[in-house]
């Protein structure tokens, strides 16, 4: 077991018997992230959504929400016209000491002084990376971290915008920070669905569909972009309706299967999965 993991039933994976499991409760809500947990991974997905299985805490996972939270600072509480680099500088230090205050993933990190400071520099020249892409001084944002939810064809969406814009025309935009890797060309695509889920929340809940959805990727300077479209938000909603029916058919079969790739070098649940060699797995309390 995981360090660190609270004892937990076990019982053979999928596959080792044939008496059948008693059914699982599904999430209450569909996220971007979930739909994206469950389609890498139903299994990781399980451990993490429908078990709630503690994960090892992430040094990048850490740096992305301290660089998040430093640009909702920023946006909250500089007024437009003095978004420069020092007000910036000033709202990551503001952020560094809110999660040392109280996010747990940052405490278990157990960073001492010069590991915090190299990733205050790390979050910082990230954020200089962002003026380059873009000036926070043209920006009117009217939603910061903003929290939607609602059912659409009887799947109960969810989704926590980073920044909702309104553009000079009057239109909306949906923006969402990256600090990871941009995508191959190929891959631009499909890294919008969930920028587009949340045009679509913005549909259903506000009763206006976004201009277009952007992914700024702060690491590499790069800038992907769509603009939602009848046959977009009709597939998203389609995609969003299948997931949910596979979450809900593998919760009631307690079926949830590895899906072995290279992302599983980064997975915690590997002493859990049988595709990395364990025999048991942890039942759903």
């Amino acid at each position: 077991m995981m360090a660190g993991a609270a004892p937990v039933e076990i019982r053979p994976a999928h596959g080792l018997t044939e008496t059948p499991a008693a059914p699982l409760e599904p999430p209450r809500t569909l996220t971007p992230s979930k739909i994206t947990a469950f389609t890498s991974c139903p299994l990781a997905f399980r451990f993490s959504v429908i078990d709630r299985l503690p994960e090892p805490p992430s040094l990048p996972a850490v740096l992305g929400t301290l660089v998040h939270r430093a640009l909702q600072l920023l946006f909250t509480y500089v007024p437009e016209g003095a978004r420069d680099r020092a007000a910036a500088e000033a709202a990551l230090r503001d952020a560094q000491r809110d999660l040392e205050a109280a996010d747990p993933d940052y405490a278990a990190l157990e960073l001492d002084a010069e590991s915090g400071e190299r990733l205050g520099r790390q979050a910082g020249a990230l954020l200089d990376r962002y003026f380059e892409i873009e000036d926070p001084n043209a920006v009117r944002p009217i939603g910061l971290e903003l929290d939607l939810e609602c059912e659409v064809d009887g799947v109960h969406l969810r989704g926590i915008i980073d920044r909702l814009d309104l553009l000079p025309d009057g239109r909306l935009a949906v923006v969402d920070y990256k600090t990871g890797r941009a995508p191959r060309a190929e891959q631009a695509r499909s890294r919008l669905a969930g920028v587009q889920l949340y045009a679509l929340l913005c549909d259903a809940v506000l009763g206006r569909r976004p201009a277009v959805v952007r992914l700024l990727y702060l690491r590499d300077r790069v800038v992907v972009s769509a603009e939602p479209t009848e046959i977009s938000m009709r597939s998203v909603r389609q995609r969003a309706g299948a997931v949910w029916q596979a979450i809900e058919r593998a919760c009631a079969l307690d079926d949830f299967r590895p899906s072995p790739s290279p992302l599983c070098a980064w997975c915690g649940f590997q002493q859990l999965c049988p595709a990395a060699g364990a025999s048991t797995i942890p039942l759903a309390r």
